[in-house]
């Protein structure tokens, strides 16, 4: 099971970096648009759409390793006011109608990008870009997001790390001292 989780955290870390590249990517391709368009009083074919599949590439790719550091946007407020057994139960129901959402996302965009795959699927620009290989973000994305969840709730169950990330004995005040000293930088 350590194996497991280890290798999702490395397969996570290694898919941020690759929306990381992405999105360095879209921003050379933007500099690139402006020196062509406005200096060199070129027309643009290929760049648009690069830039564009690029960042949607970076959302999909990039969501596991968002979800492995933490790093997505939650509202926390009732996780910090019940106790460390509701707590359990409420981190194991969201992760799991989690799971069941980036499932049934996974073969829905798994189809649409087999369809473009299939069928081939050009874009209505000028550059007439293949569909599917920019659409193949999507089902990577989410099943790297998929493998991240199931290792979660696997760290969850088994008690390798705590419900939202809350310790039994920590209440609100004291993890929200945590995060300001966190967020202005200061040592605890």
């Amino acid at each position: 099971m350590d194996t497991y989780i280890r290798a999702v955290n490395f397969l996570s870390r290694v898919a941020g970096v690759t929306a990381a590249l992405l999105i360095a990517l879209a921003v050379l391709v933007i500099c690139d648009i402006v020196v062509e368009r406005y200096i060199l009083n070129l027309t643009t074919i290929w760049q648009i759409d690069v830039v564009t599949y690029s960042i949607v590439g970076a959302t999909f790719v990039g969501s596991a390793y968002v979800l492995m550091t933490r790093g997505h946007v939650n509202v926390d407020i009732l996780p910090l006011h019940v106790g460390p057994r509701a707590r359990y139960w409420l981190a194991l129901f969201t992760n799991l109608l989690a799971l069941a959402f980036c499932v049934v996302i996974f073969v829905l965009c798994t189809a649409y990008w087999y369809e473009a795959y299939s069928e081939r699927w050009l874009s209505n620009t000028v550059w007439r870009a293949r569909l599917w290989i920019p659409y193949l973000s999507m089902p990577v994305g989410l099943g790297l997001l998929i493998l991240q969840y199931l290792a979660d709730l696997l760290c969850l169950v088994t008690g390798r790390s705590p419900p939202f990330g809350i310790q039994d004995k920590q209440d609100a005040e004291d993890i929200a001292r945590a995060q300001a000293q966190e967020a202005l930088g200061s040592a605890p």
